[in-house]
């Protein structure tokens, strides 16, 4: 009898720690009452009916999962593998486990198939050059899906896009064929702006004779001014014309 009342109180001492929980700040229970929901308790410290109630725990802080390499295929038919770090949390308790078995789970295998799904729908170029736009995408469309089952998606950063060997050669060589094409895009540009200027000078020369004087008086003191034992000196263009006027008056004279 005495055994009996001993083990009667160590039952009634372990059903009552049962009942009673204590959630953390950043927890909170969902409680079921005979399969049933019942409520959403916490933080601190509550009462759980044993037997007749049960209650799952939910952390409430944003959780980090790792989203593997994905091979697929972009838009331009180059082969890469790429993978991304997710960031979320529930923000309704409920849902997260009455709308689906396991959230944690179910939101990292989303996350894979998004991530295919919308990489492969741009070019290599894209993928390279575009990350945080494409982290966007991947944000919105995981955020709208999981919103069903209580989960706040806040964040996707993409971390590697890997490519193969031949295809680093390939891309250095089209980076160094587009440095080349500005290049000469640039120094086409300059030439011809360096022409259209000149034409603009020789208009300018043309109207004004004494400009014409002054400009070769200043080309005779730059040649002076550089040691050169050697110093050719230009015929203006009116010497040479009126030159040409007197022969052709003594050549109309003579006949």
């Amino acid at each position: 009898m005495e055994i009996f009342t001993v083990v009667m109180l160590l039952l009634v001492v372990a059903l009552l720690a049962s009942a009673f929980r204590i959630l953390r700040e950043y927890e909170r229970g969902v409680v079921f009452m005979l399969g049933r929901f019942y409520k959403v308790k916490g933080p601190g410290l509550i009462l759980i009916i044993p037997v007749l109630q049960q209650m799952v725990r939910v952390d409430l802080r944003t959780l980090v999962a790792d989203i593997p390499s994905q091979d697929l295929i972009t838009k331009d038919n180059v082969s890469v593998k790429v993978n991304a770090v997710l960031y979320y949390r529930v923000v309704d308790s409920e849902r997260a486990i009455i709308n689906v078995e396991n959230f944690m789970e179910a939101t990292g295998q989303l996350a894979q198939t998004t991530l295919r799904s919308v990489l492969g729908q741009h070019e290599l170029d894209e993928l390279l050059a575009e990350r945080e736009r494409l982290n966007q995408d991947i944000q919105a469309i995981l955020d709208q899906q999981t919103d069903q089952w209580g989960i706040k998606v806040s964040n996707v950063e993409i971390k590697h896009v890997d490519i193969d060997e031949s295809m680093i050669r390939a891309i250095a060589k089209q980076a160094e064929a587009e440095r080349e094409r500005r290049a000469k895009i640039i120094h086409a540009d300059g030439e011809q702006q360096a022409a259209s200027k000149l034409v603009e000078a020789a208009e300018q020369l043309s109207t004004q004779s004494a400009a014409i004087q002054l400009r070769y008086l200043q080309t005779l003191t730059e040649i002076a001014g550089e040691k050169s034992s050697t110093i050719v000196f230009p015929i203006p263009m009116s010497v040479l014309e009126g030159l040409e006027r007197l022969a052709a008056d003594t050549t109309s004279n003579n006949r």
